[in-house]
């Protein structure tokens, strides 16, 4: 029994290690995207068993996202970047995107004369 509890030991002490990893270089990702925006904030969003997604919003407007593998790294990693976190993507937060041409002709589609889809 001492065997197996110390395997499950090794595999958790393994697991903890490479999760912190992940949040290490996400929070790097997030900087770097804080950095060349002038300042960011974010939101975490559950994504189910894929993990949760790292919505990003740069002082600027522009916008990306991350996909982490839980949510647990996610929060790890947004807290290890240092930027402010919003529990919704509404109001004030969402105001602060700026789209261009592209992403109005992406979410319209042929509706007012964007690319169709087919």
């Amino acid at each position: 029994m001492a065997d197996t509890q110390q395997v499950d030991e090794g595999t958790d002490a393994k697991q903890a290690a490479r999760a912190e990893r992940r949040a290490a270089r996400l929070a790097k990702q997030i900087g770097a995207f804080a950095k060349a925006h002038g300042g960011a904030e974010g939101q975490v969003a559950h994504l189910g068993q894929r993990g949760a997604r790292i919505v990003l919003v740069g002082e600027d407007g522009g916008w990306g996202d991350l996909v982490a593998p839980s949510y647990d790294i996610a929060e790890k990693a947004v807290e290890k970047s240092g930027i402010t976190v919003h529990e919704d993507f509404d109001g004030e937060f969402a105001a602060k995107v700026r789209t261009g041409p592209y992403e109005w002709s992406r979410m319209a589609g042929i509706q007012v004369g964007g690319p169709s889809n087919t």
